[in-house]
């Protein structure tokens, strides 16, 4: 009798079990598509989604037969990716839980707390992600909070659906994930604001609107690249490149002039205080 073996490629991720998503917009379909990148078939995946513009994207880019409603079909999943908004949250859960009763739950949604998810699912087994944009193009952020009920093969399940999208940090108090939400959630919109402003100035200095943008968006790319890699803190490497009487020196001095770095943190902290009333606003359902 001959034995047919199948290997998996050298370094190749585990096969992961069927997934199923709440919710079908650009967050899932970055999730889906770089987990179907590392070769997680279409069929793995369970969508629902009650708009039928994002149900006919998701067959056109994936091949995934997105359901309009709950069904038995997710009783197969074991895991459940909550990637819907905060206000319709409580209300998604009252179709999905009599299939989803052994699954493990993945909230990307802001600002709900997992006390809430927990209760309205009746299940422990909770894990709160805080992702950013990027991770459409496999360059995000992502914050992680596992409550108790949640063991570490599950917070491996989580680490390998979302790796595909960027960096992962775990956090160990729940609190912590509005700070997440106000910088790296909200994080690329004061990026892209900076560029904006950098490519106005340019435009205003004389250069064609594509030159600027291209400086604004590359400067961005290499200072954060360069920041990534060096071994000292941001602080160290802009005092390298400001050197006294010269034109950073005059750009840095009219920002301190201005208090920005003081305005901005205040900026940050609306966001983190703004995380948190999203929690108590909709996660009393």
């Amino acid at each position: 009798m001959t034995i047919a073996a199948t290997f998996l490629p050298r370094n190749a991720p585990a096969p992961l079990p069927p997934i199923a998503f709440i919710g079908g917009g650009n967050m899932a379909s970055a999730i889906i598509g770089g987990l179907i990148q590392q070769g997680t078939p279409a069929t793995s995946f369970e969508v629902v989604e009650p708009f039928e513009e994002a149900r006919a994207r998701l067959s056109n880019t994936f091949g995934i037969a997105a359901q309009a409603e709950a069904g038995a079909a997710l009783s197969r999943c074991a895991v459940v990716v909550w990637a819907v908004k905060p206000q319709t949250f409580a209300e998604a859960t009252r179709p999905v839980r009599p299939f989803a009763e052994n699954a493990l739950h993945l909230s990307v949604a802001a600002g709900i707390p997992s006390d809430s998810i927990a209760r309205w699912l009746a299940t422990e087994r909770v894990v709160r992600a805080m992702p950013n944009t990027p991770a459409l193009v496999g360059q995000g952020m992502t914050g992680l909070f596992a409550r108790a009920g949640a063991d570490g093969a599950d917070r491996a399940l989580v680490g390998q659906l979302l790796t595909p999208t960027g960096e992962l940090i775990w956090v160990d108090e729940e609190p912590a994930l509005d700070a997440v939400t106000a910088m790296s959630g909200s994080g690329p919109a004061y990026v892209f604001y900076f560029i904006e402003a950098m490519t106005e100035a340019g435009i205003e200095m004389g250069l064609a609107p594509d030159q600027a943008q291209r400086l604004a968006i590359g400067t961005f790319t290499g200072a954060s690249a360069l920041a990534d890699s060096a071994h000292e803190p941001p602080a160290v490497l802009r005092e390298r490149v400001t050197s006294k009487g010269g034109t950073t020196y005059a750009a840095i001095s009219a920002l301190q002039q201005a208090d920005v770095k003081g305005q901005f943190k205040t900026a940050i902290r609306a966001a983190q205080k703004r995380a948190a009333e999203l929690g108590e606003e909709f996660g009393r359902g």
